[in-house]
């Protein structure tokens, strides 16, 4: 059974820093790119940033880059997303999912971690 299980997030002042990651299961991790996406109150879910099977090529939507790094561990099988300068537009609820392609997750569930950015 695959699980994936996030921690990290909590509420932030504008311009702070939050470290989230995804503790992964049930499947070969270190096969597979894995992904960082979020859902804001009211919105649909929006891909945030990914990372391949072997760590060295990852990508991000316009809005973070330059402020979130997504890492990996693959001894760990365990997910990283640093997420500094943070602003009121980052709150939303994080999910990390993994996939075979760029670009393309699989539909798994799991609770996400919550990131709050308010003053």
């Amino acid at each position: 059974e695959v699980q994936l299980v996030e921690s990290g997030g909590g509420l932030v002042q504008p311009g702070g820093s939050l470290r989230l990651s995804c503790a992964a299961s049930g499947f070969t991790f270190s096969n597979y790119f894995m992904y960082w996406v979020r859902q804001a109150p009211g919105k649909g879910l929006e891909w945030v940033s990914e990372i391949n099977s072997g760590g060295y090529i990852t990508t991000y939507v316009n809005s973070v880059k330059g402020r979130f790094t997504i890492s990996r561990d693959n001894a760990k099988n365990t997910l990283y997303l640093q997420m500094n300068s943070l602003k009121p537009e980052d709150t939303a609820v994080y999910y990390c999912k993994y996939g075979s392609y760029s670009r393309n997750y699989y539909d798994t569930q799991s609770q996400g971690t919550q990131v709050t950015v308010s003053s």
